[in-house]
Order: C-alpha cells, then structure tokens, then sequence
C-alpha cells in the first residue's frame, strides 16, 4: 500500500464497484459489528458472486481493508484483467482479541456463524457448495489461518500476509500480553502447531525477511 520502502501499486484506469455496508449486534461477541462487501466492477448488491472473507489486523477495525490497504482496487485489477472469476471482499470487525474467544468475545463464531449466514440474505454465494477463501493481514493473517484450520471442510483457500504468530506462550505473552490468556489458550490455537488440520486446502503464506514475524512465518511455512 506504499507504506514502506516500495513504490504504491499503480492502478491506473481501474475503478472499483460499490460497497455495502452495515451493522448487526452479535451474539458470539456480545457487541455491536460493522461490515462492509466490496464488489468488483459490473456487479452490485444482489448479485451471486463468491466470498473471499477479510479478517482485519490488531488495533483497527474492518473498515482499514477499504481505506488503507484499499483492497477494492486489486480486487477491481483481477477481475478486469481475468485473473480471477468475480468475487466480493466481505469483511467484519472483530476486535482486537486474535480472531479467538476471550471470555463472551469469539469473533471467529461470530464470522461463521452470523457474518457468513448475513451474507447469505445478500444473494452471496457462500453456502454449502460455495466455501469462502480468506485472507488477512498481521493479526488478521493469524486469523485467516485460524479459521481456515477450524473449519477446514468449509473453506475454499487461505491466504495469510504477514501473520502476526508466535512460536511459543512467553514469546507471545511477552509481545502482546492480551492476545492468549494462557499457555493453553496458546497451545489451543497455536496455527503452526495445528497446520496439519488444514491439509489439503490451498494455502499462501507470504512475508517480508526484514518483518519482525518473518521467522515465525518460515515456521509455519515449514510446518504447512
């Protein structure tokens, strides 16, 4: 996104489709929970289209995909270029405990038992036949893969950009003292450890050398 030492991705010519957005109270976080679709050009609400879900990084809510990153222009490039059949990019905010539950807060139910089932009402293709693929970055890149290795059957692909994971409970306790409350919390929902569940889905892993998880990320890419 020109955030760091590259240049900013030209998408010159490229204008992105619509969004839909809006709000609903969860029941699996016991919060309020924004969302926002980003279709690709040609298409609008209503249409019948494939889901890639978007978990968001710590600190921010969904809404960093679309302003940010602006994911709705490489989303736009693919599909007008033919590098990938029309999809949408659907995002939720899940706060900031790691896409796992803590206490009364479990966002990743919270994706797959109300986010996915809203999207549905929306004429998005994301039932049984139609898994979504992830993606996420930073602490969304550890969610993609959580969920991904949770419901391993119901997920079509997983892709990960510079998942923020640790290889161990002090190492992870010592960086972020709330993302695990435990050493069994984090042994639960270690990605590398459990990467064998996600065996036979189509995964990418990627990662910058000079990123702080950039080992961690080879782990789990040794370990995939």
């Amino acid at each position: 996104d020109g955030a760091c030492s590259v240049p900013d991705p030209s998408y010159s010519g490229v204008v992105p489709g619509p969004f839909l957005s809006g709000s609903f109270q969860s029941q699996a976080r016991h919060a309020g929970v924004g969302w926002t679709v980003a279709y690709p050009p040609g298409h609008q609400p209503g249409d019948h289209l494939r889901v890639c879900l978007v978990f968001h990084g710590w600190g921010v809510t969904h809404s960093e995909a679309f302003t940010s990153l602006r994911l709705q222009y490489p989303l736009a490039s693919v599909v007008q270029g033919k590098e990938a059949p029309p999809f949408v990019l659907a995002a939720a905010d899940g706060g900031n405990g790691y896409w796992h539950s803590h206490g009364d807060d479990n966002p990743l139910a919270m994706v797959h038992d109300e986010f996915l089932p809203l999207l549905a009402t929306h004429g998005l293709d994301c039932g049984s036949g139609q898994p979504p693929a992830t993606f996420g970055w930073s602490m969304g890149g550890y969610g993609s893969l959580l969920y991904g290795e949770t419901y391993p059957t119901e997920v079509a692909a997983v892709t990960a950009d510079d998942p923020a994971i640790w290889l161990s409970w002090p190492q992870a306790h010592g960086a972020n003292p709330t993302a695990f409350t435990s050493a069994t919390d984090f042994d639960d929902h270690d990605v590398v450890r459990h990467a064998r569940r996600i065996e036979g889905v189509p995964v990418q892993v990627r990662g910058g050398v000079s990123d702080p998880f950039a080992p961690s990320t080879m782990a789990l890419q040794q370990a995939l």
